[in-house]
């Protein structure tokens, strides 16, 4: 049944990640505006209550990373709104997540202990190997420039999150 969870767990983050990956655009270039705000906005409502479920569920070197992703992309978050309510970007914030991460979400909710941990942590790695992917793509070629600059300022967070998730992940 675990083996089942996390193959479960593993195909709803992967088809999310193809189809944030897909929007916009080939996957090798910058993704429309309006497509890389909904991605980076819905991936941080993912953090964030990821990281808060993690937060109560995992170990603790787990528990800590968690709180540091709920704290980051909580500002992430902040950042994002205020480019676009300040007339910035042009882009509609999602309310809510994507299917695929709520679903995700939902599959982290059935578990507990160190099948929590292990879950969480192989699913942070994958989100933030996508994250880093999406904003450096913007980064490079975005057609906003406040966003592009935004996009190129959070990636080296982003990698460190990244880092740091594969780190635990072993």
């Amino acid at each position: 049944m675990k083996a089942f969870l996390f193959a479960g767990f593993a195909v709803l983050v992967a088809s999310g990640a193809l189809a944030q990956a897909g929007a916009g655009g080939d996957a090798g270039g910058a993704p429309k505006t309006a497509d890389f705000v909904a991605q980076a906005a819905s991936a941080d409502m993912f953090e964030i209550e990821a990281g808060k479920l993690a937060a109560r569920r995992a170990d603790a070197p787990a528990r800590a990373f968690a709180e540091e992703m709920v704290k980051d992309h909580r500002k992430t978050t902040q950042e994002l709104k205020a480019l676009v309510a300040g007339g910035k970007v042009e882009a509609r914030i999602p309310q809510a997540m994507t299917a695929a991460q709520q679903a995700a979400l939902n599959a982290l909710k059935g578990l507990q202990g160190e099948d929590f941990t292990r879950q969480y942590l192989a699913g942070q790695a994958r989100a933030h190997e996508q994250a880093v992917d999406l904003f450096a793509r913007y980064g490079e070629g975005g057609d906003n420039a406040a966003l592009k600059a935004w996009a190129s300022k959070t990636l080296p967070d982003l990698e460190e999150h990244l880092r740091m998730a594969r780190n635990l992940a072993r």
